[in-house]
């Protein structure tokens, strides 16, 4: 028999839970406040003390996820070497590495946060998040290893380029074999745009 995930006065953890199993097995139209009530062993009215709809839910998966990328990306930097190439590689792999674990999820934090009703937290999360990159860029300007520009707009090919790594992948864009090397390739070609212009 399956023991029961929700252990007296952590409902909300459990639920969450549950619906990131939910999320990744069979897509958000599947989520049920009713059935996760169900499988967390409490009453069907139980989930509304912590969410009052399934979007309500959803938005808490979806600040959870940035939380945990952020965190996730924070590591690694605490981790990496000094120089800027160091620490956008392992930037980079972090974000990588957790898009190919959460799928899912990553689909359900980017959905969410263009919606005229997503809620103060999730952009607040999300905003962390940008935060790490503009960040990193900003510091490799003042070590001058980044070329000059506007930090925001500096930022914005970082995340389409490894945005768009992680749909390739997630796709099937690039055969299993070449996913490293394909990897390696996309970290090479974003510092090259970082790197400062060449005064002749």
């Amino acid at each position: 028999m399956k023991a029961r995930p929700y252990h007296h006065g952590d409902l909300r953890a459990a639920l969450l839970t549950l619906a990131e199993d939910t999320l990744r097995a069979r897509g958000p139209a599947e989520l049920s406040l009713r059935e996760l009530a169900r499988e967390a062993g409490v009453s069907p009215a139980a989930p509304s003390r912590h969410f009052r709809t399934k979007q309500v839910l959803l938005d808490a998966l979806a600040v959870e996820g940035f939380q945990r990328l952020t965190a996730a990306m924070d590591t690694s930097l605490d981790q990496a070497g000094e120089t800027f190439g160091q620490r956008l590689t392992a930037l980079a792999r972090a974000y990588l590495g957790f898009a190919a674990a959460n799928g899912a999820l990553l689909d359900l934090m980017y959905g969410r946060k263009h919606e005229p009703d997503a809620s103060a937290e999730l952009l607040a999360a999300m905003h962390r998040l940008k935060d790490l990159a503009t960040d990193l860029i900003a510091d490799g300007q003042r070590r001058g290893e980044v070329r000059d520009g506007e930090v925001d707009r500096l930022s914005l090919p970082l995340f389409v380029a490894l945005q768009g790594l992680t749909q390739l992948t997630a796709s099937g864009g690039f055969p299993a074999d070449q996913i490293e090397a394909g990897v390696d390739e996309t970290i090479a070609f974003i510092l090259r745009g970082y790197a400062p212009d060449v005064t002749t």
